[in-house]
């Protein structure tokens, strides 16, 4: 950390000799600024606990709704089978 403004230093004196302070300084506030919005986005972007939890409970209540349809459709082939073996039983 010690070594990173310590490099900040000497760049910042090293665009003031070749810009100007003005410059130099507002370079480092627009660089300060674009870092900081885009950390905020990338915290925005990630889930918190809560949202887990709540995908973890939508998803369990699909799969249960899923399952209720799967059995009700084997359900229905079952009897469709049987149906036809005693039609063809005939």
């Amino acid at each position: 950390m010690y070594l990173e403004a310590k490099e900040t230093v000497r760049l910042y004196q090293l665009l003031s000799e070749k810009l100007g302070n003005d410059t130099a300084e507002a370079m480092f506030k627009y660089i300060d600024n674009k870092t900081e919005r885009s950390v905020e986005n990338n915290i925005q972007a990630l889930a918190t606990k809560d949202d887990l939890s709540k995908v973890k409970y939508d998803l369990g209540n699909d799969i249960r709704n899923w399952v209720k349809w799967v059995f009700i459709v084997w359900i229905g082939q079952v009897g469709a089978t049987l149906a036809i073996l005693l039609i063809l039983k005939k």
